[in-house]
């Protein structure tokens, strides 16, 4: 009998052997993920896997290197996109508006949108054909932040920054920021950074409006573990491994 074992802890002759797997994943060769796997520091559906012969099936099993995702569907594509103001976060807009077409259709892939943002805000923007990341990353109950660069209106105060962090009654209800700090300021405008996790609609302008400080230009920045960077307004790119895992990891911690 082999002494493979498949999540059940049952001896198994099916799948894939799992140093093979994670090498084809771009881990590590095949020596160096024995080595992991020897170490403990592989774990397959969370389990520690020291075994060097078993086998798990990519389609269906969870593998995680470090307590980091890895991704073992080579169809799924992630990619960052600097949306640019003007353009709305649809694939194809009734209005004939630009939409994001321009940028998806560069790829083999079907890609869609994860989450919005407002024509008239840009930056950071996750597109992927992978719906069940997609899904948990984008839905409000799971309170994935995001951060934004907001220029507005008048001088902002420390007391303002500290209104919006203890919370605003908006006619929507009560929203707060997890973070708000000044980044410059002037007798007639400002610019503050702003970390929330709420996913309701034009909050970030509602939110300073409230306060008196209307927004002229609003960027994101942040989105998750990820950051925008220094990619061009209208760019997109793939995700690095090290985004990728993180992004798998925060999907499948907010899923649990």
């Amino acid at each position: 009998m082999c002494a493979d074992q498949d999540r059940s802890g049952d001896a198994s002759a099916e799948g894939e052997r799992l140093q093979k797997v994670m090498a084809a994943a771009g881990v590590a060769s095949r020596r160096v993920s024995e080595q992991l796997i020897v170490e403990g520091r592989v774990r397959v559906n969370g389990t520690v896997v020291r075994e060097l012969g078993r086998r798990i099936d990519p389609a269906v099993d969870e593998l995680e290197v470090d307590g980091t995702a890895v991704q073992l569907d080579p169809s799924k594509r992630y990619v960052m996109l600097n949306k640019p103001t003007g353009v709305v976060s649809t694939m194809r807009d009734d209005r004939d508006r630009p939409d994001l077409r321009r940028y998806t259709d560069q790829y083999e892939e079907r890609l869609f949108n994860v989450g919005r943002l407002d024509a008239d805000t840009s930056g950071l923007l996750l597109l992927t054909n992978d719906g069940e990341v997609a899904n948990v990353l984008a839905h409000p109950s799971f309170g994935v932040t995001k951060t934004y660069i907001a220029t507005v209106r008048g001088a902002v105060v420390p007391a303002t920054l500290s209104k919006l962090m203890r919370g605003i009654e908006l006619e929507d209800g009560e929203v707060a920021a997890d973070k708000a700090r000044l980044v410059q300021a002037s007798a007639t405008q400002s610019i503050v950074e702003v970390t929330l996790h709420s996913g309701r609609n034009r909050i970030v302008r509602r939110m300073l409006a409230a306060v008196g400080h209307p927004v002229t230009a609003l960027v994101r920045r942040q989105f998750g573990p990820l950051r925008l960077g220094t990619l061009k307004s209208g760019a997109t790119r793939d995700l690095t491994k090290i985004e990728l895992g993180q992004v798998l990891t925060l999907a499948r911690s907010k899923s649990e």
